[in-house]
């Protein structure tokens, strides 16, 4: 089973990461998904998961990860030196999460909203859920 990403599909800072993950993806491993789409609040229901849209989320081998949790569990199957931030899995839960909710909190006014979302290469576009 492939990993799913849930991601806020107006924020800039999202969407850079999205495309950061697929270019370090290569294996194709991630699949996408907005939380603002059907399949997203779809998935934020049947994993009891609650999103005012500051969270990111990974879902995989059917466990729901939210957080830093999810963006460190990602980075075990990126190319590169990427699986090194991994072990940062280690540091307790709370420290992670105050610098995740730091930039969660300030991403709008830091890297803008998209009024848009970038429509992506049909080779891409077969890792969005819709």
């Amino acid at each position: 089973m492939k990993g799913i990403v849930l991601f806020d599909g107006e924020c800039n800072f999202c969407d850079k990461s999205v495309q950061f993950i697929i270019k370090r993806d290569p294996k194709g491993y991630y699949n996408f998904a907005s939380l603002q789409s059907n399949i997203g609040q779809e998935l934020l229901k049947k994993y009891k998961l609650y999103s005012n849209l500051e969270s990111f989320f990974l879902i995989e081998h059917d466990k729901a990860y939210e957080k830093s949790t999810a963006a460190l569990r990602i980075t075990k199957n990126l190319s590169g030196y990427w699986k090194l931030l991994y072990p940062l899995i280690l540091v307790p839960v709370p420290f992670r999460n105050w610098l995740y909710r730091i930039i969660a909190k300030n991403r709008y006014k830091w890297f803008g909203k998209k009024d848009q979302c970038v429509i992506p290469s049909p080779e891409i576009r077969k890792r969005f859920i819709d």
